[in-house]
């Protein structure tokens, strides 16, 4: 095992590691937080960031052209979807009244 190869690894490692406490927190956050709006933001921000650190530590990890392609779609496609799902689902909420009003600092979608 050459040097590299040991640098790559536990940079892998420390990745995979990294994404997963910020999954982690994201899921706490989603029971933690008490309205709508807090629980999307929970599940877009620091959930999306752990998956595509989980992705790039798996890469670093499996050195291999075809899983790499497929990591990089996955944390692409996730990028580019959840943040759109959850401002599509908090606008949502904001629309039926679903949220704290007493939480806003202020109030920049009122119509």
């Amino acid at each position: 095992m050459s040097p590299l190869d040991t640098v790559l690894t536990v940079a892998g490692a420390v990745l995979i590691l990294l994404g997963a406490v910020l999954t982690v927190v994201a899921a706490f956050g989603l029971l933690r937080l008490p309205d709508a709006l807090g629980r999307m933001h929970t599940a877009s921000k620091p959930q999306t960031l752990g998956i595509a650190l989980i992705a790039i530590g798996l890469a670093l990890e499996l050195r291999d052209p075809l899983a790499t392609g497929m990591l990089l779609l996955v944390a692409l496609l996730q990028l580019l979807t959840a943040p759109v799902a959850s401002q599509m689902m908090s606008r949502s909420a904001y629309l039926a009244g679903q949220y704290r009003k007493d939480l806003l600092v202020e109030d920049e979608t009122q119509d």
